[in-house]
């Protein structure tokens, strides 16, 4: 069995009339190109402001993108199959659910989108496997909220100044 890394959904909501220049495409290029992520799979929806329906919008990629993601979202794409294997919550008790990703397609305003990416974190894979090797487990994992880093701001400061001091005494001596 292929080993993966852990798996992240990003959900990226664009208020009505989003500039789309190209630069959220080259900059997920460039993290996967350097093999810190892996795109697994990404879809592109929008509430239609006549009918007030969630509508994907296509991709230059065709049928190889938002299957996954269309699944979760309990959206039936031409050309997808089944993914099978639905999780039953038993060992995890974090993350996304499924109607937790429906509800944030549904909770999108008239003319609102969103872009759905779900990505691989590869740099992760040897941790991850280091980890279970030493009979560890994951018991949560998520990102800070900006309140959350506003509260330790200072020691975060604090610590990138420490980091910076000392890759210049290294490099710099």
């Amino acid at each position: 069995m292929h080993e993966i890394g852990p798996v992240q959904l990003i959900s990226m909501g664009f208020d009505r009339g989003a500039n789309f220049e190209g630069r959220i495409v080259d900059e997920l290029a460039r993290l996967e190109s350097e093999r810190t992520i892996r795109i697994l799979d990404l879809l592109f929806i929008a509430r239609d402001t006549d009918s007030d329906e969630i509508v994907v919008l296509e991709h230059a990629e065709g049928e190889s993108l938002g299957q996954i993601l269309g699944e979760l979202l309990g959206i039936e794409l031409s050309g997808g199959a089944d993914q099978g294997g639905t999780e039953d919550g038993k060992e995890r008790a974090f993350g996304l659910s499924q109607d937790d990703i429906q509800e944030m397609a549904k909770g999108l305003g008239p003319g609102e989108s969103a872009g759905l990416l779900l990505v691989e974190h590869v740099w992760a894979r040897s941790l991850r496997r280091a980890m279970a090797d030493a009979g560890g487990r994951v018991l949560a994992d998520g990102f800070l909220t900006p309140q959350t880093i506003a509260q330790i701001e200072p020691q975060l400061a604090a610590l990138a100044a420490r980091v910076a001091a000392s890759e210049r005494g290294a490099g710099g001596v």
